[in-house]
């Protein structure tokens, strides 16, 4: 009898594209395809977890109802200008559709890790025991959006400055053949969407204090971010904003750091969801981003029977 090939899954970063995350795992799981080792850098820790803990329809329900406003709601931003995304009511959001706060990784069905940054050293962790809920935050504290997290005595940022896609994490946790989604391979220099002129200076007056703060500023620019998440305009030659200017920068990372780890331990099956046009933000657009992670799973049929069957 031949020997059952341990299937690894390794879920990219990618902020709101990582909602395809669901749509790749529902329609694995559709052709009989049950991953045996999950592993996440990012949002890919997030939608990992929800997989893990029995909860991923549960998260698509809720991903499913986002829209600006209550997406908008997650962001704010507090006076030690640590991060904008509200770190308790994001809490409440994991314990309540990913996974519940005290689930230990020790006690899950299948093996399952997570990819920080250490902020001192700069070098990879990789979060295989403990807590699930911890390993996914400090996995998914993107710098500029939440707070380092102090986790095992070090202070951890995403995991996607690092490994994207962490590959060798799974091969490490003894998968065979390893899926590998990765949520970055259209996206540079694709998501700028420039406002017009009208629309700046109308955003520029709207509630603007005589003499505002540096956090006055910063909330402006915040809430203007998430709720009016890239407008549509005719002005392209006007220059990105601060938010817009980070956006890219990961994008561009991240894109960087991917093609090498990948050339360096390439994994046997590459799905690369086209998200584009999905901002890094906009995590309203949850509905797009599942129906191509879908999508992408079919597009892969002929390599799926041959590395599995």
């Amino acid at each position: 009898m031949s020997k059952k090939v341990k299937v690894g899954l390794a879920l990219g970063s990618g902020a709101a594209r990582g909602w395809a995350h669901i749509g790749v795992i529902q329609q694995l799981l559709a052709l009989d395809i049950e991953p045996d080792i999950i592993c996440g850098s990012s949002i890919g820790s997030l939608v990992g977890a929800a997989y893990v803990a029995g909860n991923i329809n549960k998260l698509e329900e809720w991903v499913s109802q986002l829209d600006k406003l209550k997406t908008a709601r997650y962001f704010t931003i507090n006076r030690s200008l640590s991060g904008f995304v509200n770190k308790e009511r994001f809490r409440h959001f994991l314990d309540e559709y990913v996974v519940s706060a005290d689930l230990m990784i020790e006690k899950l069905d299948k093996p399952f890790a997570t990819v920080a940054t250490d902020l001192n050293t700069g070098r990879e962790i990789w979060n295989m025991k403990g807590k699930v809920m911890e390993s996914v935050m400090s996995s998914i504290s993107l710098p500029g959006l939440f707070p380092a997290i102090k986790h095992d005595d070090r202070w951890l940022i995403d995991g996607g400055l690092v490994n994207p896609v962490p590959v060798s994490v799974c091969r490490a946790l003894g998968a065979d053949v390893v899926i590998a989604v990765n949520l970055n391979s259209d996206i540079v220099g694709k998501h700028f969407r420039a406002e017009s002129p009208e629309k700046l200076k109308e955003k520029e007056n709207k509630n603007k204090p005589d003499n505002p703060s540096l956090t006055d500023r910063f909330t402006t620019m915040v809430a203007d971010y998430t709720v009016n998440l890239f407008n549509n305009g005719d002005d392209k030659d006007e220059a990105p904003d601060l938010m817009e200017a980070i956006a890219a920068s990961i994008n561009i990372t991240q894109d960087r750091i991917t093609r090498s780890r990948m050339a360096g331990d390439p994994p046997e099956i590459i799905l690369s969801p086209r998200l584009s046009h999905i901002g890094i933000l906009e995590f309203y657009r949850g509905t797009e981003a599942i129906e191509e992670g879908k999508a992408s799973v079919d597009r892969h049929k002929r390599d799926f029977d041959y590395f599995l069957n």
